[in-house]
Formats: C-alpha cells, sequence, structure tokens
C-alpha cells in the first residue's frame, strides 16, 4: 500500500519541532520531484519508526500537509500527494516565509555553505534535495 520511505533527516536537537521537519522535508521532496502526485506516502507509522519519532509527530506533519492542500488523508488508504493548490499568497503569509527564507540564508552563510549551493536551493530541478 505505501511505497519505501522518502529520504527525510530531522534533528531531535533542532528548536524546530520535529513535525514541522517532517513537513518541510517532505514539502521539499515533493519540491524537488522525489514524490509523485497521486502517490502515497508511508503510513504514519512507518514514517515515525523510519525516523525514530512518535508516530503521532509524523500524524500532526500530515495533518499539516492536508490543511495546505498538499496531501489527501483518508482511513485506510493513508496519504496520498496532490497537486499544491494555486491559491494567491496572503501578504502576511508571504511576509512571514521571506523573513524565514532570510534568517536561513544569514545562518547558511554564517556557517559557510558555498553561496552556489544556496543558488541551487532556491532554484529546484527534478533532482533530490539533499538535507
Amino acid at each position: 500500500m505505501s511505497s519505501s520511505p522518502p529520504t527525510l533527516r530531522i534533528d531531535l536537537a533542532s528548536p524546530v519541532p520535529a513535525y514541522r521537519q517532517v513537513a518541510e522535508g517532505l514539502r521539499a521532496l515533493w519540491l524537488a520531484g522525489s514524490l509523485e502526485v497521486g502517490g502515497q506516502l508511508p503510513t504514519v507509522r512507518e514514517l515515525a519508526l523510519e525516523l525514530g519519532v512518535h508516530h503521532n509527530t509524523v500524524a500532526e506533519a500530515y495533518r499539516l500537509l492536508a490543511a495546505e492542500g498538499w496531501l489527501e488523508l483518508a482511513r485506510r488508504r493513508g496519504a496520498t500527494v496532490l497537486v499544491a493548490p494555486a491559491s494567491p499568497v496572503r501578504p502576511a503569509q508571504r511576509a512571514r516565509v521571506l523573513q524565514r527564507l532570510r534568517d536561513a540564508l544569514a545562518e547558511a552563510r554564517a556557517l559557510g555553505v558555498p553561496d552556489a549551493e544556496l543558488a541551487a536551493l532556491l532554484s529546484p530541478s527534478k533532482k533530490e534535495i539533499s538535507p
């Protein structure tokens, strides 16, 4: 029923909650073309075991992605990948996302991540995005 688990990594020591890391990782895999529209994600329990987290952590990530329109959740059928809806971005959402990107960019530069690598992440292709 489910495919092999996507390649995700989470950092339990990170200040970012684990469920958000899971959701962000799945979004990145989808944008990189690693998840097919209409494809099934691993069950909550399968992915939780793979990541070493509680199943409620993965369930919360799946609910978040479903609320955003990325997934369809159905009992006994699991999580199905959907096309992200093309809805207009509200100004507050846009400002929040851009600030998070600025913060991440500043952190990456402070750690010495090359600009070319950062630029490649902002220009997604069909290749997998490495965590």
